[in-house]
C-alpha cells in the first residue's frame, strides 16, 4: 500500500451527493480527510462515510468562521482547504507531496484553478490560472470572518505550486445566476452591518468597470457567449448588490 502524506484535507459540504464521491475519490493520497456538513438533507454523508470517519455536522452562517472552526479539527499542520466541486489532478498531488516531504519554509501555497461552467473550461476573463490559497500551515492562516467573500491571512512567505486544481464553478449558466442571486444577498447585508456609505454613481461606475476589465481588459471575449455572460454577470453583480442594500434601508424605514 503506497504510503500517504501527512495532510489534513478539509471538505465543506451541503447537498453535495451528485459531486462528492469525485470529490473524496481525489483526496485518498491524504492521511486525514475531514468533513463538515452543513446539515445535508440528501446522501452526501452517507456517502462520505465510505472515506473517512471523520464527519461533523454544523450549520454554516458566517462563511468565514465556519471555514476557521473546520480547519481547527484537522491533527496535521498543513491543511489543504478542498471544496466538494474540487478535484485535485494526479499532477497536483504529486507536487503537494513532494512539497511537503521537502519540509518547506513557507507557510502556504498557492494553486492555480481550472474553473469550468457546466463542461466548459473558462480560460479568459481573470478566470484562469485563478490562483488560491488552499494549502497552508494551520496555525498560521485565517480566513475574516464574515459571511461572503471572507480574505485569507496568512503572512509570508507565501510558494506557488504549478500544478491545476479542478474547480467545477457552477453547474450550468442557471447554476451561476441562483448563485449570483445569494451572493448579492450577502453582500448587501453585510455592508449594511458594516454601515458603509453607498452611492448609486459609485456602484453605476463598478458596473460598467467590472464589465469592461472583464470581458475587454482580460480578454473574456475570447470564451465567446460564455465569456459575455460572465463579464455582464460580474457587472450586474454590483448593481444588484447595491439594490438589494437600498432595499433593506428602505424596509427598515417602512417599519418606522
Amino acid at each position: 500500500m503506497e504510503d500517504k502524506t501527512a495532510l489534513s484535507i478539509v471538505v465543506l459540504v451541503k447537498n453535495e451527493e451528485s459531486r462528492i464521491k469525485r470529490c473524496l475519490d481525489s483526496a485518498l493520497w491524504a492521511d486525514e480527510i475531514i468533513i463538515v456538513d452543513d446539515e445535508s438533507s440528501d446522501s452526501t454523508v452517507q456517502i462520505a462515510r465510505a472515506y473517512t470517519d471523520k464527519i461533523f455536522t454544523r450549520r454554516m452562517e458566517i462563511e468565514g468562521a465556519h471555514r476557521n472552526w473546520a480547519y481547527g479539527q484537522a491533527r496535521n499542520n498543513w491543511v489543504f482547504s478542498l471544496d466538494a466541486d474540487e478535484i485535485i489532478t494526479p499532477e497536483l498531488k504529486e507536487e503537494i507531496t513532494r512539497v511537503l516531504s521537502g519540509n518547506p519554509l513557507e507557510n502556504g501555497f498557492t494553486i492555480p484553478r481550472r474553473n469550468y461552467i457546466g463542461d466548459y473550461w473558462v480560460k479568459y476573463g481573470g478566470w484562469y490560472p485563478s490562483p488560491q490559497l488552499k494549502l497552508f500551515r494551520k496555525d498560521m492562516f485565517k480566513y475574516e470572518e464574515v459571511a461572503v467573500h471572507p480574505r485569507a491571512f496568512m503572512p509570508d512567505p507565501c510558494g506557488h505550486l504549478k500544478c491545476d486544481l479542478i474547480h467545477y464553478s457552477y453547474r450550468s449558466l442557471e447554476d451561476f445566476l441562483n448563485k449570483l442571486n445569494r451572493q448579492t444577498t450577502w453582500e448587501a447585508q453585510k455592508w449594511f452591518n458594516q454601515n458603509k456609505p453607498m452611492k448609486l454613481g459609485r456602484f453605476l461606475w463598478r458596473t460598467y468597470d467590472r464589465f469592461m476589465r472583464t470581458y475587454i481588459t482580460k480578454q473574456g471575449f475570447r470564451d465567446g457567449s460564455v465569456g459575455l455572460a460572465i463579464a455582464f454577470f460580474g457587472g450586474l453583480y454590483q448593481f444588484v448588490s447595491y439594490l438589494k442594500y437600498r432595499e433593506i434601508i428602505w424596509n427598515l424605514r417602512k417599519k418606522k
